[in-house]
């Protein structure tokens, strides 16, 4: 478990986290989600003792991270895949970390076996592709078989197959009772795999709900129907609707009422409904919605 209170974190006149609160559960994948320069690496950094807080503290299983007798076997954590000697081999690089921490070469093997390195361990990590440094370094993040698994941007690089994996292993880990917290600017996957949000703007907490109830909060009642007469069908709605909307595919989308209370003012109507869609927002539509005051760096418009 990962307990943030009153984190805060300043630069000069600047404050990069600002007075957060929030605690990350075991058994569950949480995702930590906010613009660019919202002050998600800096809150990772103040987790794992690399950066000193100006205020607010962090507890990991009870007490601080940087007093850990084992803290590799508590907290795996990948941050920046590139954190190695690119003349070394894959299998060198682990082995070294290993002994420093006391792990046997045989748990070496045994990650690059789980991250798919096995047939390059022996090559210089130099000539590694980004999506195999990526493996590498998650490789590292698991070298302690630790509780708490701690990845930022873990699928930067991956192909599709190492994308799967990767989304695979993160369920396993938290099914197995494992602390997952993880960082992404991919939303379609972020929505796959997390059960809880911790959403982050400016430096300061936004949201912290599950998927679910995040994604619920920001759906408006929305409902796409084709109907044998959408005329008619508008006329019978116009009264209790919000809004009424024809899209370019002959459809009516229809604010305000569920599927339901559409179905059955079209059959008290005689008009046969052909399609009945409830329309959810994605979590990036979410996303956008929550954090648009918080983006800091705006990109211009794009021309038609």
């Amino acid at each position: 478990m990962i307990e943030v209170r009153n984190l805060t974190k300043q630069y000069g006149s600047v404050t990069a986290v600002d007075d957060i609160s929030f605690t990350v559960h075991p058994g569950v994948v949480t995702g930590f989600l906010g613009p660019n320069g919202a002050g998600k690496s800096t809150t990772m950094r103040m987790i794992l003792g690399l950066d000193r807080p100006t205020g607010g503290s962090v507890l990991v299983n009870g007490s601080r991270y940087r007093k850990s007798p084992a803290p590799v076997h508590e907290i795996g954590a990948l941050l920046e895949a590139k954190g190695f000697d690119k003349a070394r081999s894959a299998r060198n690089h682990l082995i070294a970390l290993a002994a420093s921490a006391g792990i046997s070469v045989a748990r070496v093997d045994e990650v690059l076996a789980l991250v798919g390195l096995a047939e390059v361990a022996r090559q210089k990590a130099g000539g590694f592709s980004l999506g195999m440094g990526q493996r590498l370094g998650i490789a590292v993040a698991l070298l302690g078989d630790p509780g708490i698994v701690m990845l930022d941007e873990p699928v930067n690089g991956l192909d599709p197959d190492g994308v799967l994996w990767i989304r695979t292993l993160l369920r396993a880990l938290a099914d197995e009772g494992r602390t997952v917290f993880l960082s992404s600017h991919l939303m379609t996957e972020m929505e796959l795999i997390a059960d809880q949000l911790i959403i982050i703007g400016r430096g300061k907490i936004l949201a912290d709900t599950s998927m679910k109830e995040f994604i619920d909060s920001w759906s408006s009642n929305r409902v796409r129907v084709i109907a044998s007469d959408i005329s008619a069908l508008q006329g019978v709605l116009a009264g209790s609707a919000e809004s009424l909307e024809a899209d370019t595919h002959g459809a009516l989308i229809v604010t305000g009422l569920s599927a339901a209370d559409i179905g059955k003012a079209a059959f008290d109507a005689g008009i046969a409904i052909l399609e009945l869609t409830p329309l959810n927002v994605s979590l990036e539509e979410a996303f956008m919605d929550l954090t648009r005051a918080s983006v800091q760096f705006h990109t211009g418009e794009v021309a038609a």
